[in-house]
């Protein structure tokens, strides 16, 4: 009898602690090169960046883009408290604007949640279009964006 206490005492103790254990898998960066259509993509969890820039002009963005939201929803099951993003966007079209607008809003929903997210909007110097377009991202998430005009190499 006493062997069979001890014996429950001890699965229980066990169960009890893998269920509060917290488990953070580890994520690979992401890493997508850019092509004529489509923009450079980079996100590692290890230091809570996420880089795009480039062209964004796919025929099918949602194909593109599903990648990037995949591994954003996964990396908002355990953020780094302090994440930095840095878009840079030469041009886009429609379709790519509602992806991209997908892929800030999965920043802003981590700001909301109390995450640290810096948004650093940068658009080439007389680029109006990138420029309003990072304002309006901004307005439409309700989230501020640090809009930077580039520095002349």
């Amino acid at each position: 009898m006493l062997k069979t206490r001890f014996l429950a005492y001890k699965l229980t103790s066990i169960r009890i602690n893998f269920i509060f254990a917290k488990i953070t898998p580890y994520m690979e960066p992401l890493i997508i090169e850019q092509t004529a259509k489509t923009p450079y993509v980079f996100i590692d969890s290890n230091e809570g960046v996420m880089e795009i820039k480039g062209m964004s002009a796919s025929e099918n963005a949602p194909v593109f883009y599903k990648p990037v939201l995949d591994w954003l929803d996964n990396y908002g099951y355990d953020p780094k408290p302090v994440t930095q993003v840095n878009v840079q966007f030469k041009y886009f079209n429609t379709s790519s604007a509602k992806c991209i607008l997908d892929v800030l809003e999965r920043f802003a929903n981590l700001n909301n949640s109390g995450i640290e997210v810096t948004v650093n909007w940068f658009y080439e110097k007389n680029d109006e279009e990138m420029f309003d377009a990072g304002e309006n991202f901004s307005q439409i998430l309700e989230m501020p964006f640090n809009i930077q005009e580039l520095a002349k190499n």
